[in-house]
């Protein structure tokens, strides 16, 4: 080899070195990702409609990625307190967050949080939404449909109390919003999550919860408790034999409970261009599907902007209920 082609073959050596060098991170994590467990960080404890979701969903993305995810519940303040953590976590696309309607509230209801939803995070997708549901104890409140249960809390002011999974979520703002238009008072018992809100209500320790039908459903079909109405302009999957909040005449009431997954803002795009891709596999499964009718969820399709762009858009319609509610942290 001549002194010329050796020194032609080191200069094509080191500009092909040059060429991968500079080749983004991200070309490298979207091909492997994931190459190490992934955390997700639920904000609430175990029990509530977030966990009914999450586990299913990442229990399958494990399943078909072969990699760990894993549920970090960190439960307190409305579920600030892990929302918090999350946006403070490494933007290595190994953390997401995946919090609900509550954040979408939170802005209105804790005027000094150190992170801010709509900057602090990149929005990932909608994993469920699904309608809310009065339920009661059957027998601290022996009531069977809307109209007797509002009979019962006219004749019975601030006498009955409703838990919720904190203030500030939707469990709260649901109960207020339900006060105000049917112009009735119910005390409101904030919990830390809606899981231990939700074994007092099964417990006979509160009276009543506006909760998520996701988290309440098995303990409706186990008769635990009983479900008064669906929040809702049309009856929910899974539960055609419940009426709506407009048949038991209260037509304005309605109140979803929604979920998603968000990462840490500068998350490289292809880390969550992989989950999404990942999340639509296994929400397409037939056994996803199977397991969201049966929580009464409907099917998502909102990603990335459009999911922000949704975000958003419930952000100002729950300002306007706090607003309109006078609703306060207790």
């Amino acid at each position: 080899m001549t002194a010329r082609s050796s020194a032609r073959r080191h200069l094509l050596c080191a500009a092909a070195a040059a060429s991968l060098a500079a080749l983004p991170m991200g070309s490298a994590l979207a091909q492997a990702w994931p190459v190490k467990p992934v955390t997700i960080v639920v904000p609430f404890p175990a029990g509530g409609g977030t966990d009914a979701f999450a586990r299913p969903l990442f229990a399958m993305m494990s399943k078909n990625a072969g990699k760990q995810f894993i549920i970090d519940n960190k439960g307190g303040a409305g579920g600030t307190v892990g929302a918090s953590l999350a946006s403070r976590a490494a933007p290595d696309g190994y953390t997401f967050f995946m919090g609900a309607v509550h954040h979408a509230i939170a802005p209105s209801m804790y005027p000094k949080l150190d992170y801010q939803l709509e900057t602090d995070f990149v929005p990932v997708g909608l994993i469920a939404s699904v309608p809310q549901v009065i339920v009661v104890h059957p027998q601290r409140l022996p009531v069977n449909d809307l109209k007797g249960l509002l009979e019962h809390l006219r004749k019975n002011p601030g006498k009955v109390n409703y838990g919720s999974a904190g203030n500030g979520t939707s469990h709260h703002l649901a109960g207020e919003l339900f006060k105000l238009q049917t112009k009735t008072f119910v005390t409101h018992i904030p919990y830390r999550g809606a899981g231990p809100a939700l074994q007092d209500l099964i417990a006979g320790q509160v009276d009543m919860m506006f909760d998520g039908l996701g988290s309440s459903a098995s303990h409706i079909k186990g008769g635990r408790i009983k479900a008064i109405a669906v929040a809702s302009d049309k009856r929910a999957p899974g539960f055609p034999d419940l009426p709506t909040a407009a048949e038991g005449g209260v037509p304005t009431y309605q109140v979803a409970t929604w979920y998603g997954l968000w990462a840490p803002k500068n998350t490289p795009k292809e880390a969550v261009d992989a989950m999404i891709a990942e999340m639509k596999k296994a929400l397409n499964s037939d056994e996803l599907k199977a397991t969201w009718a049966g929580l009464g969820a409907n099917p998502p399709n909102s990603w990335g902007p459009d999911f922000g762009k949704f975000v958003s858009s419930e952000v100002k319609r729950w300002h306007e209920v706090v607003k309109s509610s006078g609703a306060k942290l207790d």
